[in-house]
């Protein structure tokens, strides 16, 4: 059994340890990398899974600020459950916490994942915007957390000022 809470900033090592483990060793390479360098990310959004029988992080997640065409949007990532526990619903729960949380923050995310599991929270092929080279435009995914809230946002996918 695991329960959600707010990241704190003696967590930082140990999520990116479960980072590593669950992710290729290159994934700070990645173009959704460049976007967070040098930039907090959305405290109130960093969730992680701990486990009752010990404390261990389980799994984790965190949001970005980053501007689309100009406009304001939350990045999703990375989200990761460790190896032991995928499966049990901990990365489900993680999303939609961290949704309902970002909901009161920004009415828009986008993230660079796989759309057949992210289209179960809502997730739906981002139309007209686009993620720095080299992402697959098939993997940039997006969602309205209100009605309209990407309807006229288009661009490019930039670090938050």
């Amino acid at each position: 059994m695991y329960t959600l809470r707010q990241e704190q900033p003696g967590d930082w090592w140990e999520i990116e340890a479960l980072y590593d483990l669950s992710f290729a060793p290159g994934r700070t390479a990645l173009s959704s990398y460049r976007l967070r360098e040098d930039v907090a990310p959305v405290a109130a959004l960093c969730r992680v899974a701990v486990w009752e029988d010990g404390g261990a992080i389980g799994g984790a997640i965190r949001y970005w600020p980053v501007r689309v065409g100009g406009s304001e949007a939350l990045l999703l990532g990375p989200v990761a459950v460790h190896p032991t526990a995928q499966g049990e619903g901990v990365g489900g729960a993680l999303i939609r916490d961290s949704l309902e949380r970002a909901r009161s923050i920004c009415p828009r995310v986008l993230l660079v994942g796989d759309a057949p599991y992210y289209s179960r929270f809502g997730f739906t092929r981002a139309e007209g915007v686009e993620m720095p080279p080299p992402t697959n435009p098939d993997r940039v995914l997006t969602l309205a957390l209100e009605e309209g809230a990407w309807s006229e946002i288009r661009g490019e996918v930039s670090r938050a000022a």
